[in-house]
């Protein structure tokens, strides 16, 4: 068994960069977590040593439909009247940046991280029992 904290703490570095840059897996005969990352010094995946078929990688948030399908959803559920201008936000450069301070403008800054764990929490539980990983809590 492993914890759900563990599962969320590697799903929260794969995540924390673009898609490919941070990786993760988890030897599910174990429960031990491996780390790699494209950015720095850390390189604990050596495929030679792993049995992949009793491993599993840890997704990242894309995989997960957690990037602007969320974000949609969130402009959906707490001000669908501002679809358009969200929409337009997310054609350009720096969109994430742009809908924070809209929302922290518009005092829904707590209320989308809110959302957004709500929804990532789900999906990441969602995806372990999927990946037939027993969690401990």
């Amino acid at each position: 068994m492993i914890s759900f904290n563990d599962i969320e703490a590697a799903y929260l570095f794969v995540s924390s960069a673009r898609c490919g840059m941070n990786s993760a897996v988890l030897r599910k005969d174990t429960g031990q977590i491996l780390y790699q990352s494209e950015m720095g010094d850390i390189d604990e995946i050596e495929d030679e040593y792993l049995d992949w078929d009793m491993c599993v990688e840890i997704p990242h948030k894309n995989d997960l439909d957690l990037g602007e399908q969320l974000v949609f959803a969130f402009v959906n559920a707490h001000i669908p009247d501002e679809y358009d201008r969200v929409h337009q936000m997310f054609r350009q450069r720096g969109a994430y940046g742009n809908f924070k301070s809209f929302l922290e403008s518009r005092g829904l800054l707590n209320t989308w991280y809110e959302f957004e764990h709500k929804r990532e929490e789900r999906a990441l539980r969602q995806w372990c029992q999927e990946n037939e990983i027993e969690l401990s809590s």
